[in-house]
């Protein structure tokens, strides 16, 4: 028992999943990056790029960028170049995890001179963001230690404070802190921001323009994230999503590749919790490595994933769920939720996007644009964008 595909068909047109530009550069895992014909060589071929992906599926207005992977010297020029493409530019992501000034932390290091510098990069993110419009600074921190006694916990807590409290002063009225988790690495005996729980300890006490971000693949295995997400929604703090799966670590790999019942779940708690569609707030985001396929292809396949999920969750019958839920009928309620995963959905997105002048099958229609076979000529010469670059 489920809802009609019709029923849901005008709220697919309210989803927007952000693409990271760091997605079109070579990336990879701690082993090996392998390099790739037609990669960016600037932050205006990642763009261009991004667009790709949204001109195929409607899906993806904006792009993230990365500080200082992405930097140029005019952001209006870049901005500029983005609307050309028919896309908009993004949140701005901040990088305390690559200077050897930041061997030992960046925001919480012992060292006033070195959270100073820390800071200041957050400033200058700000001032990009002021310069694109961007409404999210976003941060994700190596900072941690690695033996027991390397440095005091709770001190580091302290300077944490400390530290998100001058950025948050600096942003405007209009824009938002969001402060990223993740369990462990590269820091191996403990993380400062380590889960969902330490982050909104440290937002809520900046105050409403700081928010959470919660990355799938950060996380322990068999973390319950759809409970994570039903939380922060019920506390008014989830601020963003970074889409991806994981088997085992922070694998980065496409989102619903590993588990797509998991994201079924969490994008039932999302559209349930009122985190999803024009009314929401909830940003939805790609994080990934697309180290062995190619780039844009793999964006493709990434928010169609999303968009199928999305379809999935929304057909959910939630009055026969309810009912079924008071009536302790439990098997009766696992089924309601079964019954929408179990549907197949791709036909009617077919349809749907050929109704809204989208290719039925946007990877086809990729492949068989040439696209991919232009780059590949066209950019030779100069340096490839990469991870840390």
């Amino acid at each position: 028992m489920t809802r009609a595909f019709t029923e849901i068909a005008d709220r697919l047109a309210e989803q927007a999943i952000e693409l990271p530009s760091w997605a079109f550069g070579n990336s990879g895992t701690r082993f090996k990056v392998f390099g790739q014909a037609g990669v960016p060589r600037d932050p205006f071929e990642k763009v261009t790029d991004a667009a790709q992906v949204h001109r195929l599926t409607g899906l993806s207005p904006t792009v993230a960028l990365h500080i200082p992977w992405d930097l140029v010297d005019s952001y209006s020029d870049l901005a500029a170049h983005a609307a050309e493409n028919g896309v908009a530019l993004g949140t701005i992501n901040s990088n305390t995890f690559q200077d050897d000034d930041y061997k030992l932390g960046s925001l919480a290091h012992g060292d006033a001179a070195v959270r100073q510098k820390a800071i200041d990069h957050h400033f200058r993110c700000i001032d990009v963001m002021n310069e694109t419009g961007s409404r999210d600074l976003k941060i994700w921190l190596a900072d941690g230690t690695n033996y027991p006694g390397q440095d005091d916990l709770r001190g580091r807590q302290d300077r944490l404070a400390e530290s998100l409290a001058a950025i948050y002063a600096r942003i405007g009225e209009s824009q938002r802190l969001v402060l990223e988790y993740k369990f462990f690495e590269p820091a191996f005996y403990h993380t400062d921001v380590p889960d969902w729980g330490t982050s909104y300890a440290q937002v809520s006490a900046l105050g409403e323009r700081a928010v959470v971000c919660l990355d799938t693949g950060h996380h322990a295995p068999g973390t319950n994230i759809e409970f994570i997400v039903m939380q922060l929604l019920r506390l008014g703090k989830l601020g963003s999503f970074d889409f991806n799966s994981r088997f085992y670590a922070d694998d980065d790999l496409i989102v619903g590749a590993a588990d797509p019942f998991q994201l079924f779940r969490i994008l039932f708690e999302v559209v349930r919790g009122g985190g999803y569609g024009a009314g929401s707030d909830v940003a939805f985001m790609l994080d990934q490595c697309h180290n062995i396929e190619k780039k844009i292809p793999g964006q493709i396949r990434s928010v169609l994933n999303v968009q199928e999920m999305t379809a999935r969750a929304l057909l959910v019958d939630t009055d026969a769920l309810a009912a079924a839920q008071r009536a302790g009928d439990v098997l009766g309620a696992n089924g309601v939720l079964m019954d929408a995963f179990y549907t197949d959905v791709r036909p009617a997105l077919a349809e749907w996007r050929e109704s809204r002048g989208l290719p039925a099958d946007p990877l086809a229609a990729y492949a068989a644009s040439g696209y991919q076979e232009k780059i590949e000529a066209e950019r030779v010469g100069g340096v490839q964008a990469g991870w840390g670059a």
